[in-house]
């Protein structure tokens, strides 16, 4: 028997497919559920706050419109119990049973829980502080409670956030709540004032806005690029149990967004001038000091003795910021003598002394003005340190300290002593509101461009919906396809040899394969107008499990 019979069992499947295929590009769907959209005349509109973002979803809640608000009424007020932070192996374990669990939820949407200088003091931000090494730990620890599917943290020194993927964004941030509070230490009522809570299109909105440097207490600053880009590089990293290295918990809608967020502040930065002449928090805190020492101290910064503690990179823009103001002769302390050599190398034009952390007391008695930049996790000034030594005395030498990590180096109670002036990262915030004023419309010109970046996004998210209805339809047609093969092969085409069958299988995978062609299309498109199929009517179209429906 001629091996292409089977298409006269085809005729009617062929038919059948090419017509629902059609109607699926012409379906007028009744309710484009899930996003907002953003179209051509929204683009170009003043977004002057974190407050003013994209429309949001109907029909979904949003737990904050911006940071200032309070998260009162969403934080839910029960608290999760959790253990100590895992080892690697266990991370890695849990980071696989993490994935699972991804698998059978879904994907969720993004979510962010965390506070800034915009928020909370620099007390508050210190007692959440993870630092860079400890940021997989902290998010693989996230992953253990149910709610949360994904997870990554970012940690500086002006602000503390916690991004999750979540289909619940009221049991995630009960979750993330429970981690903060075990986490710093701090009660609800300590927390709560201080922290905001973003979700989908405003929670994206936000990280786009934190990459380009938007959100940032220096308007522009280079810095905060270079950190979203260390927690995307965290968020996916694999695990290495030799090295210790414990996995990123970032899945696909996580590492997308914080990718996406990488790339949007490098394209706003190339095609705007939103980092031309912007200051750091370096540059900052050297502005500080020329401002306040004629006053605090009676002579210009240029007359000063100066030291700096520490040798990272903030240290290193302090020394070009100090050159460029006329300083010449600085003392450079260090735990470590190589890197502290390194770095005074890269400044022939500078006499740097450089001396280790054993001359701390000896070097800070002779000193001016003293800037501190460390890792350290406690406060390396006291008061009860400096009222042991010569500050002691009233009319002893002024020495102003000007302290820009988080954790802080300097304790606030220092300011009691009257020789003693400490300033740190909060007091910045006089020196900046200048630049921020005079950077207003290069932050509207950015704002254009992250739109387009935010609608980019959002039209993926809401694709996601579609992925698993390919599969299903897939399987579906396949199925069809392989049970009407096998009645065929039990009559008209049992006498085929096996070469006519393969080639009968592989005719009939490439008949579906083409009646497929265009419904796949469809669903894998952007949705740009709004006019496409809910998953639901795609379901009833093609009459797919109606309990797996989602997109409603």
């Amino acid at each position: 028997m001629c091996p292409f019979a089977l298409l006269m069992y085809a005729v009617g499947l062929v038919q059948l497919a090419h017509g629902l295929g059609h109607a699926v590009s012409h379906a007028a769907p009744t309710a484009v559920g899930g996003f907002s959209r953003l179209g051509l005349s929204q683009v170009g509109g003043p977004q002057h706050a974190l407050g003013a973002a994209p429309s949001r979803a109907r029909g979904a809640v949003c737990v904050a419109t911006s940071p200032e608000e309070a998260v009162a009424g969403a934080v839910s007020k029960s608290v999760a119990d959790s253990g100590a932070m895992s080892a690697a192996a266990a991370a890695t374990a849990a980071a696989n049973a993490k994935k699972k669990k991804q698998k059978g939820a879904g994907h969720g949407q993004p979510i962010v829980i965390g506070l800034s200088h915009k928020t909370a003091t620099v007390e508050v931000r210190e007692k959440l502080s993870i630092k860079e090494a400890d940021w997989n730990s902290a998010s693989s620890k996230l992953c253990e409670y149910d709610a949360v599917q994904e997870a990554a943290v970012l940690s500086t020194c002006n602000r503390f956030e916690v991004y999750v993927v979540a289909s619940d964004p009221f049991l995630a941030t009960r979750d993330v709540m429970a981690f903060l509070k075990e986490h710093s230490g701090l009660t609800d009522i300590e927390l709560r004032p201080n922290l905001f809570v973003l979700q989908n299109e405003d929670a994206t909105w936000h990280l786009l806005r934190v990459a380009s440097g938007l959100d940032s207490l220096v308007v522009g600053e280079g810095q905060i690029l270079s950190q979203v880009k260390a927690c995307y590089s965290h968020a996916i990293e694999n695990a290495d149990e030799e090295q210790g290295i414990i996995a990123g918990s970032a899945g696909k809608v996580l590492g997308r967004l914080l990718n996406s967020a990488v790339m949007a502040g490098k394209f706003v930065r190339s095609e705007t001038e939103i980092a031309k002449g912007a200051v750091s928090i370096s540059s900052a805190a050297v502005e500080l000091a020329i401002l306040k020492a004629p006053v605090d101290l009676g002579r210009p910064l240029s007359e000063l003795r100066v030291t700096i503690v520490g040798a990272g990179k903030m240290s290193r823009l302090l020394m070009t910021h100090l050159a460029s103001h006329g300083v010449t002769k600085l003392t450079l302390l260090n735990r470590s003598q190589k890197s502290a050599d390194e770095l005074a190398a890269e400044y022939p034009d500078l006499d740097v002394e450089v001396l280790l952390m054993d001359s701390f007391w000896e070097v800070l008695e002779r000193s001016d003005l003293a800037f501190t930049s460390t890792s350290a996790t406690d406060c390396i000034v006291t008061e009860a340190e400096l009222a042991e030594r010569r500050w002691a005395a009233d009319d002893s030498d002024k020495l102003m300290l000007i302290d820009i990590s988080v954790p802080r180096n300097v304790e606030s109670e220092c300011n009691n002593l009257e020789p003693v002036i400490a300033y740190n990262v909060d007091d910045l915030k006089e020196v900046v509101a200048a630049n921020q004023a005079r950077r207003a419309h290069k932050v509207l010109e950015a704002e254009v461009l992250l739109r387009v970046e935010l609608a980019k996004f959002v039209q993926w998210q809401e694709s996601l919906k579609y992925v698993p209805t390919i599969s299903k339809l897939q399987t579906k047609f396949e199925s069809i396809r392989a049970a009407e093969l096998a009645k065929a092969q039990k009559k008209a085409l049992k006498n085929l040899s096996d070469k006519e069958r393969q080639a009968v299988d592989v005719a009939t995978k490439g008949i579906i394969n083409k009646l497929l062609h265009g419904p796949m299309s469809y669903l894998r498109k952007d949705d740009a107008d709004g006019s496409k199929a809910t998953v639901q009517q795609i379901h009833e179209l093609f009459l797919l499990p109606a309990d797996d429906a989602e997109g409603k």
